[in-house]
């Protein structure tokens, strides 16, 4: 058997190429459904931790898993936005705590989510770097976005416009970063958290302007009495919140009017939930109170079905690929017919040729064996980084 696996191994190196193509053909076609399998599994464990941990989500009445990805996830899509007033309707039953979200806005294409600091409590964050939020129009990030970007506490970070021409006239606001947050091997790594007052700034309900008392320029002040001061168009707006202009920013209209996107609603116990839930099943209501678990099952439940789609078509590419290996063996024996005559008439029997013939296959397949292993070590290794820059982050 040693000689019959030298003779072959001697062979596949003189065919370099026709090896190698048949060592990749057999090594995608293992490969392809188990990394996928792998990555699977990674993304049902990083969905289903997310949501199950949040006890109840609030948001406006519509697409449950569009508020439940933008809440849990911060995906692109923001759902329709509700009020503050409906914290305060939950904060009211004295049955759970609600902490709010408004994450709509992004920063060099990571996402800005204001919150409150039982958020942090909340999902655990702890600061790696720096401090907590204090101030205005502070951040703290997330360590994929501090690793991504190269900044850290000390340094500012420009929020992004919605559209490319803001025919409102919002300026980007410029945060200064405060802290960097431990990793946590959560969507919480590529977020910028503010507060929420700084996100309803970025959106221009909050501003900051000139103090207009101790303006004398005739261009921004329009008229002047003892009781009011009319500014023009060329008052300034301030796009970045320091120790000088901070006392400066207001509020127009009501705070329980100001946007949210979601309210996570913690209760007190199950069956503070359970009764928290009751008082938001009427159709009528403007607001769902939904289990995001319940709403992460559903998708896991169609993502596998999908699955068994792609299972069938691998299977028919690989039924595919078996037989064209078959047929790539079946011409080359065609080919070496001389080979194997003189085979013959050396003495070598029809079982010494059938074990050269397999010492062939049985190489092939052991370099297959290997590369799909180390493949699957690969994917295995950075599956959930992979997960969360692909399905998730």
């Amino acid at each position: 058997m040693i000689d019959s696996l030298y003779i072959a191994w001697r062979y596949i190196r003189y065919y370099r190429m026709r090896t190698a193509i048949l060592v990749a053909c057999v090594t995608l076609i293992a490969v392809l459904p188990l990394a996928l399998q792998l990555l699977l599994d990674e993304s049902e464990g990083q969905l289903l931790s997310r949501a199950q941990s949040t006890p109840l989500l609030l948001g406006a009445r519509g697409s449950a898993l569009d508020l439940v990805m933008n809440s849990l996830y911060f995906d692109d899509e923001a759902p329709e936005l509700i009020s503050m007033q409906a914290a305060d309707e939950i904060d009211a039953t004295g049955l759970a705590i609600a902490v709010p979200l408004y994450a709509r806005y992004q920063a060099q294409g990571f996402p800005i989510v204001g919150t409150a600091l039982d958020y942090f409590d909340f999902r655990g964050l702890e600061i790696a770097q720096g401090r907590q939020l204090a101030l205005l129009g502070e951040c703290v990030i997330g360590a994929d976005v501090a690793e991504g970007l190269g900044i850290g506490p000390g340094d500012s970070l420009m929020s992004s416009p919605e559209t490319l021409f803001d025919l409102a006239g919002i300026y980007p606001l410029k945060m200064q970063v405060v802290g960097v947050l431990a990793r946590s091997y959560t969507p919480d790594d590529r977020a910028i958290l503010v507060d929420l007052k700084t996100t309803w700034i970025i959106q221009g309900l909050v501003h900051g302007h000139q103090d207009l008392a101790s303006v004398r320029d005739d261009g921004v002040v329009m008229s002047r009495t003892d009781l009011n001061v009319v500014a023009t168009a060329k008052l300034e707006e301030y796009t970045e919140i320091t120790p000088d202009n901070i006392d400066s920013f207001h509020f127009h209209g009501a705070a329980e009017d100001y946007p949210l996107t979601a309210l996570l609603a913690l209760p007190n116990d199950e069956r503070a939930g359970t009764i928290l839930r009751g008082r938001y099943l009427d159709a009528e209501s403007r607001y769902q109170l939904v289990l995001p678990g319940e709403v992460i099952d559903g998708l896991l439940a169609n993502i596998f079905r999908i699955k068994e789609v792609l299972d069938a078509v691998i299977l028919v590419v690989g039924t595919a690929t078996a037989l064209a290996l078959i047929l790539v063996f079946a011409l080359s024996l065609r080919l070496r017919q001389r080979e194997i005559h003189t085979l013959f008439r050396i003495g070598g029997s029809r079982s010494t040729i059938a074990r050269l013939l397999a010492a062939e296959l049985a190489i092939i397949f052991v370099f297959s064996g290997v590369l799909c292993v180390t493949a699957l070590v690969v994917v295995d290794q950075f599956s959930g980084d992979l997960v969360r820059s692909l399905f998730i982050g």
